[in-house]
């Protein structure tokens, strides 16, 4: 089932993933290089397909996508990413997209690269990654978040699909501990759909095409039984290192303020522990 939000309402309509797709999305055409600009074309698939409208791309998998365009320009094994923010600029239409990076920033220590994604003719989100040079640091680590017990440690959990639809929600799994409740969550989820068709997806874009989840993992507010869109606008995502595994976990907090807007935090983890945090803006509409 497919909800669609139309004049304040959510209404449905049916739609299949088709079974052949192993990927969230398939390149359509050659990577095009110019004077340090990466050009790529895709299409998307029914499993990248969003939560709010089934005719749009849900925003997770369009950042891994981002991610993995990122990664794979002029990659530098000396660098780590420190911070990456995705702001939305209009609506992810599902089918072809192009995707263009290219450097903003230069430099021996620090360097900022940009890709942004095209879809039917108009740029619809842009992505930037904040990269500085890697340094042995041991001596002074410490982490002051609290760890999340391990993924074995929490049960099964098919809620997300219960309460959203759309085939990108489809896609993941997730495991919740029993303190999952409204406005605080925690879990761990993750997908066997690649984010590339017939690329190897890394750690780096499998989760960070998760992290947008976080918006929808332990809502305030039920959008089916209580009229509410609360879409988040944009995602940004600080990292103490670079991710490792197959599995994202998130310790989620959610508001509401009175006037429009929200925000959902959330500390991130993966197999090795503490990552990192997102925060994403959210803009709150009530259609009574």
């Amino acid at each position: 089932m497919v909800m669609i939000w139309q004049d304040g309402l959510m209404t449905s309509s049916q739609e299949s993933t088709e079974v052949e797709d192993t990927a969230y999305f398939r390149r359509i055409k050659p990577i095009e290089m110019s004077e340090d600009v990466r050009t790529s074309y895709f299409v998307s698939t029914l499993h990248a397909q969003g939560a709010w409208q089934d005719d749009e791309l849900h925003m997770a998998p369009v950042s891994g996508l981002v991610a993995a365009e990122l990664e794979a320009y002029q990659p530098r094994d000396d660098f780590i990413t420190t911070r990456i923010s995705f702001d939305i600029l209009g609506k992810l239409h599902a089918g072809e997209v192009k995707v263009v990076t290219e450097t903003v920033r230069p430099g021996r220590t620090i360097e900022l690269i940009q890709s942004t994604v095209y879809a039917q003719g108009r740029a619809v989100l842009v992505g930037r990654t904040w990269k500085v040079i890697a340094s042995d640091t041991s001596r002074i680590a410490e982490l002051t978040d609290p760890q999340l017990p391990p993924l074995e440690e929490a049960e099964p959990w098919n809620g997300m699909s219960q309460r959203w639809p759309g085939g990108f929600i489809r896609s993941i799994r997730a495991r919740k501990f029993p303190d999952h409740a409204p406005g605080h969550g925690r879990v761990w989820i993750t997908t066997d759909i690649d984010v590339i068709e017939g690329e190897p997806t890394s750690p780096f874009a499998k989760l960070i095409g998760l992290t947008d989840t976080a918006n929808g993992l332990a809502p305030l507010a039920e959008p089916s039984t209580e009229n509410v869109f609360f879409a988040n606008v944009d995602l940004t995502i600080h990292f103490l290192r670079e991710p490792v595994g197959e599995w994202l976990g998130l310790a989620i907090a959610a508001n509401i303020g009175k006037t429009g807007g929200g925000i959902t935090s959330a500390v991130l983890y993966d197999t090795d522990g503490l990552l990192g945090r997102s925060e994403q803006a959210q803009t709150v509409r009530l259609s009574d």
